[in-house]
């Protein structure tokens, strides 16, 4: 266990910043999911630039890796076109 207070207070805060991290992730996982799950192609593109959004603010505030929500957006990209 920590001795310092600023180790403490330390913990605190990577617990709070983990919870706020994990909440965004997860839902940027289902707004995936979402997109992945519809067939029909005009729905689809309403609502990739809404995940696309998501994926670059994530990206930006290192919750994901840039390289991630460049390949989540690339496979979106390609299954929207397959869409037909």
């Amino acid at each position: 266990m920590a001795n310092h207070k600023s180790s403490l207070k330390r913990i605190r805060q990577d617990k709070a910043k983990s919870l706020h991290n994990k909440y965004y992730a997860k839902t940027m996982r289902n707004a995936v999911r979402k997109l992945r799950s519809i067939t029909d192609k005009d729905e689809a593109v309403k609502q990739y630039p809404t995940v696309q959004k998501m994926l670059d603010k994530l990206a930006k505030t290192n919750i994901i890796h840039k390289n991630k929500a460049a390949n989540l957006k690339s496979g979106l990209c390609k299954h929207i076109a397959s869409l037909g």
